[in-house]
Order: structure tokens, then C-alpha cells, then sequence
């Protein structure tokens, strides 16, 4: 089910519902707040806080709010997201505890042989860091985009470590075993890193072609994409509409005589 998030409105006002009951010390824990700190206090700005919007502070009770919405009980996430899913658990307990059992404690199922991305930078791949490469992206975007992945100083024929390496680990991410293998050879002969670069690009062009084109087709047809989308809020507000009235009930908020 798909479902474009302001079709749900009764997601905004359980947000706010929860945000009500959410401690502020643990949205300071949240990593995304604490990269924006640590990014201003990095450059030398007094103000650990400039630029940080209450948007991104609560951003993680938002998502919390999608999660306990529909009572999902498993939530397949990466590594880097298990404190989302773990926020989501202490915000529903707390909901719980004061207002009685509404919530469903979400647990986060983690696929064993996941990977998080690096980014162009080398830090985890994301829109905080602006560092991301986007699946879609046209082809010489795409190629312009691997060209700008930091690398070191080491020259052509010098052994490279591919465990430190950036271009490795996408790499490593959408090719075979067998490749990978390969690939730590040349690495230990010394690949170059445009060679490498191109490597890359190559693979990764190759492998998102066909989903690239799929994608196009689908912008080319909103009528199609809305149709869906419209569906899926109607099954989603068919689940929302009720539990939203259960919980307006449980914090107070009703009609008067109702």
C-alpha cells in the first residue's frame, strides 16, 4: 500500500498528540540533531543550534507517528535506523502509561547482510550530510556524481586498502561475489582511482537501468501514480479514521455530550 502522507491528515494530529508526551532529552539523542550540532560546533559557530528548525528536532516523533498510526509490529530497517524504531518504542510505552494500552511496541528487523551506504564524502550516505547519490539519476549525472566520491592521495600501481575506501563499499554493495573478489585483486595491484571510478559507474549504471527507465515511464503517467496513490490513502484512513478517534477519546479530546 502506498500513500502519500498528507492524504493522512490524522498522522499530523497524532504526531502532535505524541509530541506532547515525547521528553525533549530524548529528541537530544537523535541523530540527526546531534549531527547538526556537532556540525556548528566543527565550523566554530556559537550557536550549536543555528540553523536546526523544529522540523528536524522532532522529525524522529513524526516518524514515530507512521510507525504506531497501523499498529505495525515489525519494521525492516537498516542499522542506521534503529534508533528510529527504538524512539518509536519509547514514545508508545510512554503514550501507554498514561493514557492506557493504544500502541503496539514495534520491533525493528534488521536484514543480516545489510549495508550502509557511504556517501560522497565517505560519512554515511544521506540528505543531512547532502551527500547522497540518487538511484535515478540521469546517466551522466550519475557518472559525475561518482567522479566526485573522495578518495586518497595513492597513485597508480600503489596497493590500496579497499576496507578504508569509499568507492569499495558502494561497490561491494551491488556486485556479485565473485566480483568483489576480483575487485580486491586489482586493489592489491594498485587500480587507479578514475579506473576504479569508472568501474563503478559501470556497475551501477548497469544495475539501475532497467529501474531507471521503469521510474520515467511512471513520472510519465501521473494520472496512474495519483490513482494509486489516492487508493492507498483510502486504505490507509480506513485504519487511521478510527484509531484516531479511540485516541482523541483516551487524551480528553471530544465533542461535548459525545
Amino acid at each position: 500500500m502506498f500513500y502519500r502522507q498528507s492524504d493522512v491528515p490524522e498522522i499530523i494530529e497524532l504526531t502532535w498528540m505524541l509530541t506532547c508526551v515525547t521528553a525533549k532529552g530524548l529528541m537530544n539523542r537523535a541523530h540527526a540533531y546531534k549531527a547538526a550540532v556537532a556540525d556548528n560546533e566543527q565550523s566554530g559557530e556559537a550557536d550549536a543550534d543555528k540553523g536546526v528548525t523544529m522540523g528536524l528536532f522532532s522529525y524522529p516523533i513524526l516518524m514515530a507517528a507512521d510507525i504506531l498510526m497501523f499498529k505495525a509490529d515489525k519494521i525492516p530497517v537498516g542499522k542506521d535506523q534503529i534508533q528510529h524504531i527504538e524512539m518509536a518504542r519509547d514514545i508508545a510505552a510512554r503514550f501507554n502509561h498514561i493514557y492506557g494500552e493504544h500502541f503496539v511496541l514495534p520491533e525493528a528487523v534488521i536484514e543480516e547482510h545489510g549495508a550502509t551506504l557511504s556517501g560522497l564524502d565517505g560519512r554515511k550516505m544521506s540528505k543531512s550530510y547532502n551527500n547522497t547519490i540518487p538511484m535515478f539519476e540521469p546517466e551522466k549525472s550519475l557518472k559525475k556524481l561518482i567522479n566526485k566520491i573522495k578518495t586518497n592521495s595513492l597513485l597508480p600501481g600503489e596497493p590500496k586498502d579497499p576496507e578504508t575506501c569509499t568507492l569499495f563499499s558502494i561497490y561491494q554493495a551491488f556486485a556479485s561475489p565473485a566480483e568483489v573478489a576480483e575487485i580486491r585483486k586489482r586493489y592489491a595491484d594498485g587500480i587507479a582511482w578514475g579506473e576504479m571510478k569508472q568501474v563503478l559507474f559501470e556497475l551501477i549504471n548497469n544495475h539501475l537501468a532497467p529501474a531507471r527507465e521503469r521510474y520515467y515511464a511512471l513520472l510519465s503517467a501521473p494520472e496512474h501514480i495519483e490513482t494509486q496513490l489516492q487508493e492507498g490513502a483510502a486504505k490507509a484512513r480506513a485504519i487511521s479514521m478510527p484509531f484516531i478517534k479511540e485516541l482523541r477519546a483516551a487524551v480528553g479530546i471530544s465533542r461535548i455530550g459525545k
